[in-house]
């Protein structure tokens, strides 16, 4: 069970004044982002009114199935974790990050004006955050910053919504990573009934919260929810063993599971598309027909495409196998010696998403069970 903070650090903001929390920050010159329903799935895009969030809506999700249904209440964020995550905000799809003009004098280059677009994430989960702080380790940790992730991250405003349910395909309590949001966040919110606990978990957030109505957060309310949370902690069923796992994985390169996994897979990339911390991207040169304008743009790319892998001497990983095998490896293993931390959060979407329902947490138990058969004697 999490720890419940001091009751001085929460206040209760009712749900009749939610919009004004949107207000506000749209006020500060921020894009507010959040939860909305479109193509029949929940997904993140800006809103400007508590009008567009999914009220009484919830997500359905198994292995290789989503679908939304309609709840017996009003709840502004009864649901988990669609398609989306937030990353596409950070570390946008396409970005254009130098071009080139041809002038009577020559080339001219130039790169793109810094980004000046501030965003407010609202109803960032605890697994999201823990995405967020993954990608900033990739982006911003090292000697080399990625000077477009940076300028995003550092404007962004985020209010994070306390998970009160989970779906079977979660299991971010096996990762240390959620359902409770710890940190990284502005304001976090759990839903009530009738409103939200608030807590602020910066100087911005305290401004922020200063200027909404909330009131004296009360012990039954707080009590209430530490109950909700705990909720979506009793409800995962599925975990991931990570005790030595990156020694299993990369000690076990050739285990059989690898071809059994590789027969399903259709090597879609749907799971490194969904992933909130996958960072594969590509570079090309876009010419125009003229011949005198040159953009290059980076892209999102896939571990799993076949092309992600090319050398000079052709192609490194020529069989979804193999590819499927990098992905699962460096997510959970050399992720680790990279970046001292996991690749994975916990948030199921890789296995909700994927078409012929894969799930990352069985193939890690497969090897494992089999690896601790051939300790004690028997036949991997």
């Amino acid at each position: 069970m999490s720890t419940q903070l001091p009751s001085e650090c929460h206040m209760f903001l009712p749900k009749s004044e939610f919009q004004l929390l949107i207000d506000l920050l749209r006020g500060d010159g921020f894009t507010v982002v959040g939860p909305m329903i479109d193509q029949e799935a929940i997904v993140y895009d800006e809103i400007t009114s508590v009008e567009e969030l999914p009220l009484g809506w919830t997500d359905r999700q198994e292995p290789g199935h989503y679908r939304l249904q309609q709840r017996d209440d009003d709840a502004y964020f009864g649901f988990v974790v669609g398609p989306h995550s937030w990353k596409k905000y950070l570390f946008p799809p396409l970005t254009t990050v130098a071009s080139a003009q041809k002038t009577d004098s020559g080339w001219q280059m130039r790169t793109p004006d810094p980004e000046t677009t501030k965003f407010a994430f609202l109803g960032v989960r605890a697994c999201e955050l823990a995405a967020i702080a993954v990608q900033d380790r990739v982006f911003t940790g090292g000697p080399y910053v990625d000077p477009i992730y940076s300028e995003r991250r550092q404007q962004a405003f985020i209010i994070a919504v306390n998970c009160t349910e989970a779906a079977p395909t979660c299991f971010c309590s096996s990762m240390n990573t959620g359902p409770r949001c710890t940190s990284g966040f502005d304001l976090a919110l759990t839903e009530l009934e009738d409103g939200f606990v608030v807590e602020a978990g910066s100087e911005a957030g305290e401004s922020l919260m200063s200027r909404l109505s909330t009131q004296q957060v009360t012990a039954a309310q707080l009590a209430s929810a530490e109950s909700c949370r705990q909720q979506a902690v009793d409800q995962q069923s599925r975990q991931l063993d990570t005790e030595g796992i990156r020694d299993l994985l990369l000690e076990n390169l050739e285990h059989s599971r690898w071809e059994e996994v590789g027969s399903r897979c259709l090597g879609c990339t749907n799971c490194t598309m969904v992933c909130p911390t996958c960072f594969c991207c590509s570079v090309e040169d876009v010419t125009d027909l003229a011949g005198e304008n040159v953009e290059r743009n980076r892209h999102w790319d896939s571990c799993f495409n076949l092309s992600f892998s090319h050398m000079s001497h052709g192609t490194t990983r020529n069989t979804i196998t193999q590819r499927y095998r990098q992905w699962l490896t460096h997510k959970l293993a050399s992720w680790h010696d990279q970046f001292d931390t996991s690749g994975c959060v916990g948030c199921g979407r890789c296995i909700t998403w994927c078409p012929v329902g894969i799930d990352l947490t069985e193939e890690v138990a497969a090897i494992r069970n089999d690896d601790c058969t051939s300790e004690t004697g028997g036949t991997a």
